[in-house]
């Protein structure tokens, strides 16, 4: 009876995080749909939707930082598919930040970008957020 319980809750648990997330994720999901529709492909990886080429390689080809992968609640956004493989862990542990954060995850993230580039620091690799995702990526 505990492990049933434990099953529902943990079920539960994961519908709220998605739900939380939502937001971001349907932003990044009308991007991939904008790639989509410009050539580029979308799939699906361990519940992450992950969106490549056409728009989504645009627009991140012209974001200030130029990233390979850009994460977006549970969409992440890369410019090629062999881009999403060398960033997935770093992208995961946004996810994770997002459902954590929900909504609020990227005003904080932003916020904290300004507050950075305002004392002259680098607004990207120092960003707790970022720092987080380099960190943990490296663990085993």
């Amino acid at each position: 009876m505990k492990q049933i319980i434990a099953k529902i809750v943990s079920k539960l648990s994961g519908a709220v995080l998605i739900l939380w997330a939502l937001p971001w994720t349907l932003v990044g999901a009308v991007v991939g749909l904008l790639g989509l529709a410009s050539g580029g492909r979308m799939q699906l990886h361990s519940g992450v939707l992950e969106c490549y080429g056409g728009f989504v390689a645009w627009l991140l080809e012209r974001l200030p930082v130029e990233p390979l992968a850009m994460t977006l609640g549970h969409s992440v956004l890369g410019r090629t598919a062999a881009a999403l493989d060398i960033t997935r862990r770093h992208e995961r542990i946004h996810v994770r930040q997002y459902e954590r954060w929900g909504p609020m995850f990227v005003p904080a993230y932003l916020l904290c970008s300004l507050v950075l580039w305002w004392r002259g620091e680098d607004a990207y690799r120092q960003n707790p957020f970022e720092r987080e995702a380099f960190e943990k990526e490296r663990l085993p």
